[in-house]
């Protein structure tokens, strides 16, 4: 059974950074996509960062792309989202996500099988 936990979100200020970490058990995740979703209350979940299968290729949207960082560390069997320059509008519940299969880089939500319960990232101005 897959099991992805989530940890490091909290208040912040805008301008300050954040990283949350997400512990995988149940697959291994250096064999799978993983990515960082986002959920805003009244707007669709998005995706906020991806990191491939194997060599860990990182992916973002516009949206992030230069403040956001995903890695990941296979002997903790773990994914990171490092945040920079926080906004108000990067408040959101965090979701750390596994893709439904192995070796196989997919970045759309349809593509995301097993998901964490979230972390609240709260920004203030």
């Amino acid at each position: 059974q897959v099991q992805l936990v989530e940890s490091g979100g909290g208040l912040v200020q805008a301008g300050d950074s954040l990283t949350l970490a997400c512990a995988a058990s149940g697959l291994t995740v250096s064999n799978y996509a993983m990515a960082w979703f986002r959920e805003a209350p009244g707007k669709e979940r998005e995706l906020v960062a991806g990191i491939s299968w194997g060599v860990g290729r990182p992916n973002y949207p516009t949206s992030t792309e230069g403040r956001f960082t995903i890695s990941r560390d296979d002997a903790k069997n773990s994914v990171y989202l490092q945040m920079n320059s926080l906004k108000p509008e990067d408040t959101s519940v965090y979701y750390c996500a596994a893709a439904s299969r192995p070796y196989f880089n997919n970045y759309a939500q349809r593509a995301f099988s097993s998901w964490g319960r979230g972390t609240q990232v709260t920004v203030s101005s």
